[in-house]
């Protein structure tokens, strides 16, 4: 009963509002998916993501009549062509599930710590458990079809050391030989190769299916964005005599047919490249050599530039839904005058 009496913080309103956002657009995707996979297993897993978004809104639709709190539009079956031809293969929405899935662990534990309220901390609570859930029956599906993509393996510590030199954090100067990489910054950049190569299929499978040409040419931009960072990640390792991951098959049919709509994709990418530059940045906090540092930050730098002019596309296009915020003050007095 005092719950009910407890107004939504600002942060707790963000929140919810983000879920539904990224719930609706899952739901989408995922339904889509459900219509084309054959292998019985993955079927089973992007099922279970399917379920979880369709409760997850369900449950954010109760809070939000609860607390008269104005819907977001989101996103509904008119933004996606259930009868288009398949798009993506099965192993791609298997690591597709995978990899948002890790999204969601992020998403849902910073959710969790910005909420006060008894009854929205069980719902982020028990959003963060099914989705742990669901990376972990993902990743053992994959592992046991043997297309999982594990980091590299390095020698086990036998004992304890410290750094004992300055040099050892240094690494821009050509002049001078960079040290191996850490354990640490290994796999940041196993991760973040990882996730582009999904974000590079995925702006392919979105421009060839767009019918909208400035939609086209953002996300073959995007994939040329996502393109050269592997490149860059990868070449860091190969320095280093460490192997890229070796990916599964993450194909796209030919088809292009207009599978989601362009407000969907577009959201999608903005959705993708926001967790990029969280990620860039949590790798440049654990990073101890300062090329690393340098490469992290130039990159978030890129994606930012590429996310501004992806927000512009749907500003033009009102496809940006405004996020629940504070009212103008000023405008109100004004129109009041008026």
């Amino acid at each position: 009963m005092r719950d009910k009496i407890i107004h939504l913080t600002s942060s707790e309103i963000a929140s919810l509002w983000t879920g539904y956002m990224n719930d609706s657009m899952a739901n989408c995707v995922l339904g889509f998916m459900l219509e084309h996979i054959e292998d019985a297993d993955i079927k089973s897993v992007i099922q279970y993501a399917y379920d979880l978004s369709s409760s997850h809104l369900e449950q954010l639709l109760a809070f939000f009549e609860q607390e008269d709190f104005a819907k977001p539009n989101g996103f509904t079956e008119q933004d996606v062509n259930m009868n288009a031809p398949w798009l993506y293969t099965d192993l791609f929405c298997l690591s597709y599930v995978n990899h948002m899935a890790n999204v969601g662990l992020v998403s849902y534990s910073g959710f969790l710590s910005m909420s006060y309220r008894e009854d929205i901390r069980d719902y982020f609570s028990q959003a963060l458990n099914e989705t742990m859930n669901l990376f972990n029956q993902s990743t053992a599906i994959a592992q046991s079809k043997g297309v999982n993509a594990r980091h590299p393996y390095i020698e086990v510590p036998k004992k304890t050391d410290y750094v004992n030199r300055k040099k050892y954090m240094s690494g821009i100067n050509p002049l001078n030989q960079k040290r191996p990489l850490n354990a640490i910054e290994i796999s940041h950049l196993y991760m973040n190769i990882k996730t582009n190569i999904i974000g590079t299929k995925l702006c392919i499978s979105f421009a060839q299916t767009s019918p909208t040409k400035e939609v086209q040419d953002f996300m073959l931009r995007a994939k040329k964005v996502s393109q050269k960072h592997v490149k860059v990640f990868t070449d860091t390792l190969l320095e280093n005599d460490m192997d890229a991951p070796e990916v599964p098959d993450l194909s796209i049919s030919d088809s292009t047919t207009k599978t989601f709509s362009d407000k969907l994709i577009m959201f999608h990418m903005s959705l993708l490249m926001s967790a990029g530059i969280g990620n860039y940045a949590t790798a440049a906090a654990a990073s101890q050599r300062s090329d690393l540092m340098v490469d992290y930050e130039r990159l978030s730098l890129e994606v930012s530039k590429l996310a501004k002019s992806g927000a512009d596309i749907m500003i033009e296009n009102n496809w940006l839904e405004q996020p629940p915020g504070t009212i103008d003050r000023e405008k109100l007095v004004r129109n009041k005058e008026e």
